[in-house]
């Protein structure tokens, strides 16, 4: 089945009946298709025989942890996933989104808010077609079309958001890259509360890359300003 340009086809898995229901007609009222499910089990068969846009993923699920839960899906889908979880921990939050979540929604939420979070992610996940050039920088190779990283042509793995983020360095190579543009161009968001997340992803891509903040080699934090990928086949030419 094809949806329209604003119409997503949403995964809502949610074991609470009554939560369920309000989430599905609030979902359902901002003009998605809907599939509620209450079951993990449920969810990963769902997501292995459709086309999903997007999940809305409980925490709190009868079958599997929710944590467990998203790492499997991650084992079989690409698909942007926002957890939905009544807790607010600093490494709660941490651990969702190193296993994969690219969002979260704190309980309790209201419609408003659900659609909002929803809509920012479809957003994130629907980008106009890049060029066809990949993206060569020393080593480094950031393929947009076919979302694909080599370094040193070896391939490198990397999540739908550490991809972006990476892209959206390396197409702005050598200049310094506020937090704020990250917010607003890779996570679609306002800065506010974003930091910490930023963060954590510039750490997880460095490792992926196989650097260090003590010891880096393409992506250089500017202390108060923020970050910039450097090419250092031209820095080492220039020393």
């Amino acid at each position: 089945m094809v949806y329209g340009a604003c119409m997503a086809l949403v995964l809502l898995v949610e074991d609470d009946h009554a939560v369920r229901r309000a989430m599905t007609e609030a979902l359902r009222d901002a003009g998605h298709v809907v599939q509620p499910v209450g079951t993990a089990l449920d969810a990963l068969g769902t997501v292995t025989k459709n086309e999903i846009d997007l999940v809305v993923l409980d925490l709190g699920l009868p079958d599997l942890d929710g944590y467990e839960a998203l790492r499997m899906l991650r084992g079989v889908s690409e698909v942007p996933v926002i957890i939905a979880t009544a807790r607010t921990d600093e490494p709660t939050i941490v651990r969702l989104l190193k296993e994969g979540a690219d969002d979260y929604i704190t309980k309790p939420f209201s419609s408003e808010v659900l659609t909002a979070r929803v809509g920012a992610v479809l957003r994130r996940s629907r980008v106009a077609a890049p060029d066809d050039e990949p993206i060569k920088v020393c080593d480094l190779v950031i393929d947009e079309v076919r979302r694909e990283v080599t370094l040193g042509g070896n391939p490198v793995d990397l999540s739908r958001r550490l991809f972006d983020l990476l892209a959206y360095l390396a197409a702005r190579c050598e200049k310094v890259v506020s937090k704020e543009d990250l917010a607003r161009e890779v996570w679609h968001q306002p800065r506010l509360n974003l930091d910490q997340t930023i963060d954590v992803h510039v750490s997880w891509l460095r490792r992926k890359l196989g650097e260090t903040a003590a010891d880096p080699r393409y992506l250089h934090t500017v202390r108060g300003v923020g970050v910039k990928l450097i090419d250092p086949c031209a820095t080492s030419s220039s020393a």
